[in-house]
């Protein structure tokens, strides 16, 4: 890398953290090798890019208008040279992707087992997290991407609509419901329902819903431990409202007529609750060939539970990929 792109790095990397201590951790520098390229940068042009003081680093306008150029000259050069080295190598290589137990319990095992057969000179890495902790992790440069839910915009991260998914009660197989039967929140009396914490982007949705749709809830527990809120639902009277994305297999039994599952899983209706998904990724860097084959999979997977979802319930006929 020239020593003007590293500059740039340099340049971006402070204005995402907001720190300069962050920044030359993220790149591998020093905080004092970090402060010598901004203040060349800012003695090239004679403007201050960052208002220091108190502790704290700001963009300045200037630096605001520098970085919106900066992200994308580095994303062009990221695809100039991966538009070479395709002539002289076939698909290999590694990718760390993150996603939610969201993905992880229905999705990924079909998409992943389809990805390592077509491309078996691949090494894949899969990391599971909340939204939070994959937000910061694709800024940082650490994952070539990740699926979470659509929130507010985060500095240095591109965001791209993927897909979205019914929320449905999900509750014990002895619950004495009617599986994937639609049902009324607000119809069902007081509820012991598990939410995730307030880090859980999905947890301001969930209570919004509740709030606003006079949903009588009894006790709240918070659990962010996506397997041990299906076993304890499984096992106890409590429900939680969870994506109908990762009940695929209790979606596929109620097609076959089969009622030996864990769960009752009842479609919210009246009105529905639907999560957006989107796909994020370091804004200064496109998607490489590896994680861009692997997406278009799991992009083909998830649309396919999706018409699951539609078969057995009108209201989300388009459940799925975007």
């Amino acid at each position: 890398m020239s020593e003007t792109l590293r500059d740039v790095r340099l340049f971006v990397a402070v204005y995402e953290e907001l720190s300069f201590t962050a920044a030359a951790e993220r790149e591998n520098a020093t905080q004092s090798g970090v402060s010598q390229h901004i203040r060349k940068i800012e003695d090239r042009f004679g403007v201050k890019l960052f208002a220091r003081g108190g502790g704290s680093v700001q963009p300045t306008p200037a630096g605001e208008s520098y970085y919106r150029h900066c992200i994308e000259l580095l994303r062009l050069n990221e695809m100039a040279n991966r538009s070479v080295g395709r002539f002289g190598a076939g698909l290999d290589g590694e990718m760390v992707v993150g996603l939610m137990p969201t993905m992880t319990r229905s999705v990924l095992a079909p998409a992943l087992a389809r990805f390592v057969d077509l491309h078996p000179n691949v090494g894949v890495r899969i990391w599971e997290a909340y939204s939070a902790n994959l937000t910061q992790q694709v800024r940082a440069g650490e994952l070539a991407f990740a699926i979470v839910p659509a929130s507010t915009g985060t500095v240095g991260v591109r965001t791209t609509r993927f897909a979205f998914t019914p929320e449905v009660l999900v509750s014990g197989a002895r619950a004495g419901r009617e599986h994937m039967k639609p049902v009324r929140l607000a119809d069902l009396g007081p509820l012991k329902v598990v939410v995730p914490s307030g880090q859980n982007a999905r947890r301001a949705n969930i209570e919004t819903y509740l709030a606003s749709n006079g949903v009588a809830v009894e006790r709240r527990l918070e659990l962010d431990a996506m397997m041990g809120t299906l076993d304890f639902v499984a096992s106890t009277d409590w429900v939680a409202i969870l994506p109908g994305l990762m009940m695929a297999e209790e979606a596929e039994r109620a097609r076959s007529s089969d009622l030996t599952g864990r769960f009752t899983v009842n479609p919210i209706a009246d009105p529905a609750l639907v999560m957006d998904l989107v796909l994020i990724e370091p804004a200064r860097r496109p998607l490489g060939p590896v994680a861009a084959a692997f997406l278009d999979v799991l992009a083909q997977e998830t649309a396919r539970i999706g018409r699951v979802w539609g078969e057995r319930a009108g209201l989300y006929a388009e459940v799925g990929a975007a």
